[in-house]
């Protein structure tokens, strides 16, 4: 064909390619999963017992005691925060920023530092828009996380 510039362009043809019958099946049935895993609501993730959602967190007062609990998405620990360990947690509904101290980072290391989820019990401290939890309590429950690889009928006769 010709292209505005008239020059002569070879248009590519697509190699041709043959799939046996049960390959051709395969890739329709890999294509419908694909396609219904984006039409179907996704699994609700266990919830650990008695954690405030992410999205509720502007309610309690400042000073407030919580807990909070999700996925640890990042770990920060500046040099210049003199021990001071920042945690970003999600879950289903957002985002939460724990603050630990260097004394209670030595009493829980182990969770914090290896901890894939994590509930964490502390203090609400708000600065403006900005809203932390000060942990006091930090418990690993990457565990739970187990369970989601369970059969769907298991889990359903393990929970309450």
């Amino acid at each position: 064909f010709r292209n505005s510039c008239s020059h002569t362009a070879v248009a590519s043809r697509p190699s041709s390619c043959t799939l046996s019958p049960a390959a051709l099946a395969c890739t329709i049935a890999s294509m419908m999963c694909a396609l219904l895993s984006l039409l179907l609501p996704p699994e609700p993730l266990t919830k650990p017992p008695a954690a405030l959602p992410h999205a509720m967190l502007e309610l309690p007062p400042n000073g407030a005691r919580v807990t909070v609990a999700g996925l640890v998405l990042v770990r920060q620990r500046p040099g210049t925060a003199n021990g001071v360990i920042f945690i970003t947690l999600e879950d289903e509904t957002g985002v939460c920023n724990v603050i630990v101290w260097r004394k209670l980072y030595e009493q829980y290391r182990r969770a914090v530092i290896a901890g894939r989820m994590l509930r964490i019990t502390g203090r609400i401290q708000r600065e403006g828009a900005v809203c932390h939890v000060i942990a006091e309590h930090v418990e690993d429950i990457s565990f739970m996380l187990d369970d989601l690889l369970l059969p769907e009928a298991s889990r359903a006769t393990e929970q309450p």
